[in-house]
């Protein structure tokens, strides 16, 4: 990990936006409303900021938004980087570090998710509470102890007390939500039936292609993480169609709203 790239990067954002952001916010496929209450929001594209990378999937836009949200200063991607695309784990983990440096100590991340739990149905929202990690790990490397230890713990990586404050805002609500772990892969090819038998078989309640290198560099950069997947398809063993990427944008598009409604409430009350 290059230092200087994402002092570079923070030093850019820093004296383009006139806060210091608390929350930084991840949005995961579709998953754009997040932003859309965002007060006097500064957009900066991608493309202007030094070493950033730019994400060349679709439902990904490719910027920043800074503003007030849910009565706290925040940073949202919209659009992250995947190591299918192309992009080392340093470049997909690149926006994390550069939230580091900004002194962000609390990250949302949010994702669009395949069920393996046979007990969900698309458009659940599913907290995520462990994972699985079946793609590169991030930390690879030489460690650079400006940025954290050699070997960070993953114990509790996901805040319990952010997931239980998710959970009585949802409650409040009256909105069903689930709790479950999620199966990180690399992609970009959809899995298998024998791989999702597997997944289902180790513990997996839904699987995906992002979020998990996110997280470990979160955690080893001691942020508080909270993590959630909205459930755009779901695998049945008895009826294996092929899944495709506009199932699952679809499948988000309808969940979207409430989600965002939800994380608004637990920005207000980190």
């Amino acid at each position: 990990m290059d230092f200087d790239k994402i002092q570079q990067a923070a030093q850019f954002i820093d004296k383009n936006i006139n806060i210091k952001p608390q929350v930084g916010i991840v949005c995961g496929s579709g998953i754009n409303s997040i932003v859309e209450n965002i007060q006097n929001p500064v957009i900066i594209p991608y493309s202007q900021i030094p070493n950033f990378p730019v994400s060349t999937v679709k439902g990904h836009k490719s910027q920043m938004v800074c503003g007030r949200l849910g009565n706290k200063d925040v940073l949202a991607l919209l659009g992250r980087f995947h190591y299918y695309e192309g992009y080392t784990m340093e470049q997909v983990t690149f926006p994390i570090r550069v939230m580091q440096l900004l002194g962000i100590k609390n990250v949302i991340i949010t994702n669009a998710a395949g069920g393996l739990n046979a007990s969900y149905k698309v458009g659940d929202i599913m907290m995520i509470k462990d994972h699985i990690n079946l793609a590169v790990n991030p930390l690879i490397g030489q460690n650079d102890d400006r940025l954290g230890v050699r070997f960070p713990s993953l114990h509790n990586i996901y805040s319990p007390q952010l997931r239980e404050k998710f959970a009585a805002i949802a409650k409040k609500h009256a909105i069903d939500i689930r709790d479950g772990v999620y199966l990180g892969l690399t992609g970009p090819s959809f899995e298998t039936g024998a791989e999702n038998r597997f997944f289902r078989m180790v513990g997996a309640d839904c699987v995906g292609m992002s979020t998990v290198a996110e997280v470990i560099v979160a955690a080893h950069a001691q942020m508080n993480v909270f993590a959630a997947s909205i459930i755009s398809n779901v695998w049945n063993e008895k009826d294996e169609k092929t899944a495709t990427h506009e199932e699952v944008l679809q499948g988000v598009e309808h969940t979207a709203e409430r989600f965002s409604l939800l994380i608004e409430e637990l920005i207000a009350d980190i």
